[in-house]
């Protein structure tokens, strides 16, 4: 007798299930019923094919039902959505949205795969035709109409996510004026408050308006929005509005059926992506992942996973083994010439969490100076008790998607910090410095939890100076860059005069050294430790850091 697996969605998640089904057993009868125009396609490239950096709309829908039937024999419905889900009789009643017919479809095994869509603002005017989102291919020739048909001159983007910011450059780089409204006090909110402060400024030297800490109460016009009314009373005149402030699950019709839901209103799943009705699987952008540090429920929408839980689904009701191992909620993206990506949990998840968080910011070029080396920031956050690391995130310009892969590879298979160093990395400068950015940011972390070198923050020195702790700035630096800026009230013994001058310091008080990177920072931190000194520590990341986090 031949199975029958019906699969709801398509996309990244549902077509991978299907995929995975045909090659393990050519007998199973497959279909999809999607609601969509486009079952097949990249959301990641869309804001380029609004800006115009992809030419050819076919280019992010390179598979059609035609493909899929050709290739995996699958039978694919484009514009059909499923009203209602009776597990107990294993039949879906569908309706076919081009000529209104309803119908019933048994199964055998059924796939959720019913995606997210984007979230909108419960205020006045979002309903306006110049109120955009972007979540799939139909929405992106909205945009794109509406652009060439009325030259807009400006633009708010509301929200400063991967799509907010990629959208910014697309914009941008298409003469639009464009203005980013984020309700938090900072841009990219998946990064820490650190982090972010790198982005800001390169966005700032793109003339890219940015209004921080302020939300949208109120989209106003009389046809058309030409005007953002903003919660601090602000308001920015428009030609249009694209909302990018997240997505939702669509798992109303899971939830209706009795399938247990997650974090997020997300389907619950185990590691085989079986819900908790028998014969009921869920993956993609509708399921709940975990995460591979916490071992907690997460919900992270990205395509890489829907592909992966797609994959294992379909193993799973036919026949294989494949188990999900989690996520790490990776993420990267290009604003203009700048790359930021992230792994792992931030700074604040790992203090939230309950670990002692080690920080460490390493700024280094990607290769020699002399090779175009450019340089990159490096924020990496370990556990002090364990050793392990737990999370990255990096702002830079070149190298920095080869970093972040080696960061995943190793938080992904238990790695400590002092096991970074250790890896046999890929070296000549046109590729890396022969100290890799990755290797030297497992010597800082390891010089700092095994080896007494210890690191303190901007902000945790900025708390030190503001409750007037005794503690001695030292700027290890040489005169002339201490004269043109350093630390408040900071005193200036430059590296090569640390030895003689040591035994003019108190070792009872805190001494905090500094140089422009870290790198002498340390070499003085070093000295001192060697000569007694016990409460030493090197500002992470050094002045350049400093500057940067100090407003």
């Amino acid at each position: 007798m031949f199975m029958k697996v019906v699969i709801i969605g398509a996309v990244a998640g549902g077509t991978s299930a299907a995929a995975k089904v045909r090659r393990n057993d050519e007998n199973v009868e497959i279909k999809i019923f999607d609601m969509d125009y486009d079952i097949s396609y990249s959301g990641c490239g869309l804001p380029y094919y609004i800006g115009e950096e992809i030419g050819n709309r076919d280019e992010l829908t390179p598979r059609n039902a035609e493909f899929f039937k050709k290739k995996y024999n699958v039978d694919v419905f484009r514009r059909h959505e499923v009203l209602k889900i009776n597990s107990e009789d294993k039949v879906l009643t569908i309706k076919n949205l081009d000529t209104n017919n309803v119908f019933n479809e048994k199964y055998d095994k059924l796939v959720i795969a019913s995606g997210a869509r984007s979230i909108i603002l419960n205020i006045p005017g979002v309903e306006k035709s110049n109120v955009f989102y972007l979540r799939n291919v139909k929405q992106a020739d909205k945009i794109k109409e509406y652009i060439m048909k009325n030259k807009p001159k400006s633009v708010v983007i509301v929200g400063t996510g991967f799509i907010g910011l990629e959208m910014t450059e697309n914009l941008k780089n298409i003469g639009i004026k464009v203005t980013l409204v984020e309700r938090f006090n900072q841009v990219t909110p998946g990064l820490d408050e650190d982090m972010a402060v790198y982005v800001e400024k390169y966005l700032k030297s793109k003339d890219i308006n940015m209004i921080l800490g302020d939300s949208v109460v109120r989209l106003k016009g009389e046809e058309i929005v030409n005007q953002v009314v903003l919660q601090s009373g602000k308001t920015i005149d428009t030609d249009f509005v694209v909302m990018s402030i997240g997505v939702k699950p669509n798992t109303e019709l899971a939830k209706e059926a009795g399938i247990e839901l997650g974090i997020n209103g997300s389907i619950k799943v185990n590691k085989k992506m079986m819900t908790n009705i028998k014969d009921v699987y869920a993956c993609g952008d509708c399921a709940e992942s975990y995460s591979i540090i916490t071992g907690k429920p997460l919900y992270r929408p990205l395509g890489s996973t829907a592909n992966k839980m797609g994959r294992i689904a379909g193993d799973q009701l036919s026949g294989g083994n494949l188990e999900f191992r989690g996520i790490l909620g990776t993420g990267i993206f290009k604003i203009f010439d700048m790359t930021v990506a992230q792994t792992g949990i931030t700074e604040r998840e790992a203090i939230s969490e309950g670990y002692e968080p080690v920080i460490c910011h390493n700024i280094k070029t990607d290769k020699p100076e002399y090779y175009h080396g450019k340089e990159m920031i490096i924020k990496a956050i370990a556990d002090k008790n364990t050793g392990k690391l737990l999370g990255v995130q990096i702002v830079g310009y070149t190298g920095v998607d080869k970093r972040i892969d080696v960061f995943i590879t190793a938080i992904t298979f238990g790695a400590k910090v002092e096991d970074l160093f250790h890896l046999d990395l890929a070296y000549a400068p046109p590729f890396s410095t022969t100290k890799d950015p990755v290797m030297y940011t497992g010597m800082i972390l390891d010089n700092a939890i095994n080896r007494g070198r210890k690191l303190i923050t901007p902000d945790e020195l900025n708390k030190l100076i503001e409750n007037k702790s005794d503690v001695t700035i030292i700027d290890a630096r040489v005169n002339k860059q201490y004269e043109e800026v350093h630390v408040n009230n900071a005193i200036n013994i430059p590296h090569d005069q640390i030895r003689e001058k040591a035994d003019e310091l108190n070792k009872e008080k805190i001494i905090v050294t500094y140089c422009n990177k870290g790198v002498t920072g340390n070499a003085a931190q070093n000295i001192l430790i060697n000569k007694g000194f016990k409460k030493v520590y090197n500002i992470s990341g050094g002045h350049k850091n400093y500057k940067a986090q100090t407003k």
